[in-house]
């Protein structure tokens, strides 16, 4: 039924009809419309959840360190010689001046409450009585008698169940034994000492009443950590020392550093006959301040030494031309008014702590020389103090008892400056940027520069858009401009088929069957681009020359294809002639020629073939893009430049290129685009060595590369986790710096040419 509203004039006059009817055209439109702008909002809205999910993961390695109050334990005044509390900061315990220790409840529980004792042991045998208490970063505690005797304790908790429900018993462990060791072999008092000690070894270095500087080495019979038996050795390092302002024993028994009035002395601990002198230096030579406090980072090649200046000067052994010798690296700025009254070191980080006379406490970081936090912990430097074993909170003595404090500090070794420039690793003769997150050793400090990987990238995608852009344009060219339509309906559906191979096989390629070819025939390689352009104009000028009636021969559409079996003979030449031009000009092998008398490293998958192999895979993108862009250049402009008279090439350069210039560059960025993203060629046909270096024979390791490579064995929420995430961002922002830029040149272009 058709609603009409109708006029009728009868006897000559018009009929005029007004119809409504369904528009089934409008509706499609109105839901094209619809659906690509849900689609366009949609593409919007990820890049836009994409980013703020990558800020969400990356944002709390930029966090400051914050220390609160978690458990106050009120107890009877006493003398604390020690405090500590366990990995879980359940139980806190001290050591008091009667040779006792206490553990304490640190945690409320259903059954127990907080500061409940729960287990109370005499460390002393009745005759004796106690001098000092020392500690060491493993949890160790040496008890020196007043008879020149120690004895060391190992707090330590075992960990059961009942159900569910989790039990934590402490107890004490010797080591070495229950009974005292006398550290002088005279039985002589001691005045100063340090200890350490492994499942093999412990050493003491100590100082009588009588001014002797002594080593005395317990030697186990097989492994302290199921035998305490053990024998003895004693040495003596020197005589006559007086007054030993700091003494310490680094975590692997291999040397013992000594102050005396700022003249610090480091002993080799490793030689079995006697005790060397490793080196002598004054750290503050030409300095009126003084040594106030010393303590070893964690693992000990760093030695930290506290000024009265208020300040902290970190030490480490450095190769020079004269051999290794210690060197100042950083230095701390802590106090403007006071010295620097005690440094205690972190177990497994390079984190310390620093306090001052007055009680103020701060928290660095030494490899990133960040300072994490700075507040009025202590009300004095005398007061005890100690970190807990993860790191996470720590543990102090006052006037009430003990006080425990939750320190979140997650990420201590992550700052701008640690991913963006050079930094001064332990163990290297100068500041690096590097990037190892893993290693087998114990004492490893993770490396977390952004530079070699994000250089890597740029360096992978350089590479290969110097192979891939002159080979994708110039061919689009050709396709598009002089090729038979014949032909062209052949040639341009088979490269963009190109585009489909997938990465992973053209990274297989490269990495296992062009690169060992490459590094067997590299001469053939650098010979081949010189002959196949060389055979090209050859043969180019041949045909010009060659007379027409013989060019009539062939047809049109298969003139080009002459080309292809000159180009495979230049090839095959190139490869035979490898060997000899590699024993006439490189004696033979001309990677060695290049390792040794070039001075430049070499690595079989390095740059040369990621930029051959990348090139193949973004040749297509480049390749159809600026095809289509030079094909729909407008025929009108072409007929009117030929018909005033210019050649093919005149047109082609003065307004073919110019008008398909924005389609040309839009190709050239999204090539870039695709090169800097791409991950599995890179990820096979690299060593995937995180260095930067330009030269096209050592390899690289991109972000891409990196991300694949190392996230699958990260740990959730680690610096390493957040560390990835935030070089995953910045191959985002990459990207999208890349496609800006390219929107704004495109447009640019378009307004310029858009009026030819």
């Amino acid at each position: 039924m058709i609603n009409v509203d109708k006029a009728h004039v009868f006897e000559g006059c018009k009929v005029t009809i007004s119809a409504k009817h369904f528009d089934p055209r409008q509706i499609k439109n109105n839901l094209a419309r619809w659906l690509i702008t849900v689609g366009g909002v949609s593409v919007l809205s990820t890049l836009v959840l994409i980013f703020l999910y990558l800020v969400y993961v990356v944002k709390p390695v930029f966090e400051a360190a914050t220390i609160e109050p978690s458990t106050q334990i009120i107890l009877p005044t006493s003398q604390f010689l020690a405090v500590g509390v366990d990995e879980l900061q359940e139980i806190a315990f001290n050591i008091n001046e009667q040779g006792v220790i206490n553990f304490y409840q640190a945690v409320a529980d259903e059954n127990i409450p907080v500061g409940k004792l729960l287990l109370s042991q005499s460390l002393l045998a009745p005759n004796e009585s106690l001098v000092e208490v020392f500690s060491t970063n493993s949890n160790l505690y040496v008890l020196l008698t007043d008879q020149g005797q120690a004895r060391v304790v190992q707090p330590n908790f075992n960990v059961s169940f009942i159900g569910e429900q989790r039990i934590i018993t402490p107890q004490v462990n010797f080591p070495l034994g229950s009974e005292a060791i006398y550290i002088s072999e005279e039985e002589s008092e001691i005045s100063n000492f340090a200890f350490a000690m492994n499942e093999e070894r412990a050493i003491f270095v100590a100082l009588t009443v009588n001014q002797q500087l002594l080593k005395t080495s317990l030697i186990a019979e097989d492994d302290f950590n199921y035998d305490p038996e053990f024998s003895i050795e004693y040495q003596t390092i020197a005589e006559n020392v007086k007054g030993i302002d700091e003494l310490q024993i680094s975590p692997d028994l291999a040397m013992a550093i000594m102050v005396v009035a700022n003249q610090v002395t480091v002993y080799d601990l490793e030689e079995q006959w006697h005790v060397p002198v490793k080196a002598t230096f004054n750290p503050l030579e030409n300095s009126l301040a003084n040594i106030s406090s010393m303590s070893l980072l964690s693992g000990g090649s760093s030695i930290l030494f506290g000024t009265s200046t208020g300040e902290v000067h970190q030490y480490f052994e450095v190769a020079s031309d004269f051999g290794r010798k210690f060197q100042r690296i950083r230095s701390f700025k802590v106090s403007d008014t006071e010295p620097v009254a005690a440094i205690y070191a972190e177990t497994f980080r390079k984190s310390f702590y620093t306090v001052t006379p007055s009680g103020q406490t701060s928290i660095y970081y030494a490899t990133s020389e960040a300072m994490l936090w700075q507040g009025k912990l202590l009300t004095n430097s005398a007061q005890l103090f100690a970190i807990a074993p993860r790191a996470n909170g720590v543990v102090m003595a006052s006037e009430s008892g003990i006080e425990l404090f939750a320190v979140d500090n997650e990420h201590p070794e992550v700052t701008w400056s640690a991913i963006w420039q050079e930094v001064w690793y332990e163990g290297y003769p100068e500041p690096a940027y590097v990037w190892q997150s893993t290693s087998g050793s114990d004492d490893f400090e993770a490396k977390f520069s952004l530079m070699p990987i994000s250089f890597g990238t740029i360096k992978a995608a350089f590479y290969a858009m110097l192979f891939a852009v002159p080979i994708a344009i110039s061919a689009a060219i050709y396709t598009a401009y002089f090729m038979p339509p014949v032909m062209r309906k052949t040639v341009k559906p088979t490269i963009e088929l190109m585009e489909a191979l997938p990465t992973v096989i053209l990274g297989f390629l490269a990495g296992l069957w062009l690169a060992p070819i490459m590094e067997e025939y590299l001469p053939a390689v650098f010979l081949m681009l010189v002959l196949l352009p060389l055979t090209t104009l050859c043969t180019a000028f041949a045909w010009y020359k060659t007379p027409k009636k013989f060019k009539l021969i062939l047809p049109e559409a298969f003139a080009p294809l002459i080309l292809i079996p000159f180009l495979i003979l230049a090839g095959y030449c190139a490869f035979e002639f490898s060997p000899v031009i590699e024993d006439y000009f490189f004696a033979g092998d001309m990677r060695q020629f290049i390792t040794n008398d070039l001075g430049i490293d070499f690595d079989q998958r390095n740059a040369l073939v990621v930029g051959i192999a990348m090139g193949f895979a973004v040749i297509p993108t480049i390749f159809s893009m600026t095809e289509d862009a030079i094909f729909s250049v407008p025929k009108h402009l072409t007929s009117g430049s030929l018909a005033l008279g210019a050649t093919q090439w005149q047109t082609l350069v003065k307004v073919v290129l110019l008008t398909a210039s924005p389609g040309i560059f839009s190709a050239v960025m999204m090539g870039l685009g695709r090169a800097v993203g791409e991950t599995m060629i890179v990820l096979m046909a690299t060593g995937n060595t995180p260095i930067i270096d330009w030269s096209i024979f050592q390899g690289m390791r991109t972000l891409s590369a990196n991300i694949a490579v190392e996230m699958p064995e990260s740990e959730v929420g680690s610096s390493h986790y957040r560390i990835l995430f935030l070089a995953a961002f910045v191959l985002f922002v990459f990207t999208f710096i890349f496609n800006t830029i390219a929107e704004f040149v495109r447009q640019r272009l378009r307004e310029k040419y858009s009026s030819m």
